[in-house]
């Protein structure tokens, strides 16, 4: 498999990047929130857009030339907001700022440290429009401490099938280590991955717990999360409420303990949970999408009156799923998510539990650059407080 290598390019401050001709061969740099973001993906996946300037990035969101310029550079009088939209724009239309950088003053040997961000997920499902991507709330965070650190940030995304020891894609992401002094990683990896990264530079996981000695996790409290929704819903006379989850190509271990959350709140509350009523958790049900969905209808005409989704995402898609199939929410059945992403178009507000993406962001970096001075201490794992949400998709339980 054959794969890009990137290219870079020196131009006047805010002016365009324009690819080379072979650029299918050589490979592209993005921007992301004012950083470089190298899209590690097959060559066939799709034609290398040409770029545009900022002038239409400008009309595009009805904010001034300089506004989107001063983006660019990173200017600390910039809201955070605008700035994670104008880099989100800039990625996804294919345009690329690459600033001068500045040359190093005399007597002056050292230099700004460079953290990488390694997003594991396709690149088409980075960049979907149907549903708000966490991770453009993570970079806002991380690129606001980076800044306050003086720090430069890399980002790179990483499909899942090509994260493996051999496969180039992450060959590439390794002798690119060399160069880094700090690790952010964002969704989850495989084990043989984190075993081969760990020893070799410092590393923190945001939103993401894994099973690892060897690196910090900077992540959401999923049991406070958990145990306000199953308030909300015992509030509303529900008792038989299942656990809905889908299956993913790297194991998420965050539905694994968001289920866990949910075990635990239920029997605390001495509430029974029938096997039958779990979906995509060992050993019950499991299946793709639309066979869950599927499932979890037959299971609410069975009585089941509420359904806790592992993530926003996946409760949008059981709403569409139930409605179409005449169990109205939150008329028949109730369902609740986790993340607090925007509401897509057409759907309900859910009632959901609002992970603050940005606060992570902003905790991970700090305590990345902390490791990066003490590199061999002990590890931590920092829980970021959480609030449910009032939604549209919970009622009352049905009799």
């Amino acid at each position: 498999m054959q794969l890009f290598s990137g290219w870079s390019a020196r131009r006047n401050l805010g002016e365009a990047v324009n690819p080379p001709a072979d650029a299918k061969k050589c490979g592209r740099l993005k921007l992301v929130f004012g950083f470089k973001i190298r899209i590690l993906r097959r060559i066939a996946t799709k034609h290398t857009k040409r770029a545009l300037n900022q002038e239409i990035i400008a009309r595009k969101l009805n904010i001034s030339r300089a506004t989107v310029s001063r983006c660019f550079t990173n200017h600390p009088g910039i809201n955070p907001v605008t700035r994670a939209k104008v880099f989100q724009l800039a990625a996804e239309i294919g345009y690329v700022h690459l600033q001068m950088r500045k040359p190093r003053e005399k007597g002056k040997a050292s230099r700004n440290s460079i953290f990488a961000v390694l997003i594991c997920t396709a690149e088409e499902e980075y960049y979907r429009k149907d549903y708000q991507n966490p991770s453009e709330q993570i970079l806002a965070g991380v690129t606001e401490c980076a800044l306050l650190n003086g720090a430069e940030i890399e980002v790179h995304l990483i499909d899942p099938k090509d994260c493996t020891l051999d496969n180039p894609s992450f060959q590439e992401i390794e002798k690119l280590c060399s160069r880094w002094d700090g690790l952010l990683l964002v969704y989850p990896f495989p084990d043989p991955v984190l075993d081969h990264l760990a020893p070799r530079i410092p590393m923190v996981s945001l939103v993401e717990q894994f099973d690892h000695t060897g690196f910090d996790c900077v992540d959401v409290d999923h049991y406070k999360g958990i145990s306000s929704v199953i308030d909300h819903l015992v509030e509303n006379g529900h008792r038989r409420i299942g656990f809905y989850t889908r299956l993913y190509e790297v194991e998420a271990s965050w539905s694994y303990r968001r289920y866990a959350a949910f075990m635990e709140a239920m029997v605390r509350r001495r509430l029974p949970v029938a096997t039958e009523d779990i979906v995509n958790i060992f050993p019950s049900h499991e299946g793709n999408d639309a066979s869950s969905i599927e499932y979890a209808a037959g299971r609410t005409r069975d009585g089941v009156t509420a359904w806790v989704c592992a993530a926003d995402h996946q409760a949008y898609d059981l709403v569409r799923g139930l409605n179409a199939r005449g169990l109205s929410v939150p008329g028949k059945v109730s369902v609740t998510g986790f993340d607090g992403i925007e509401t897509p178009p057409g759907s309900p507000g859910l009632t959901t539990v609002v992970i603050p993406f940005r606060e992570i962001g902003m905790t991970g970096t700090q305590r990345l650059h902390e490791r990066t001075v003490k590199r061999f201490g002990l590890t931590q794992h920092v829980l970021i407080d959480c609030r449910l949400r009032h939604g549209e998709t919970v009622g009352k339980a049905q009799q």
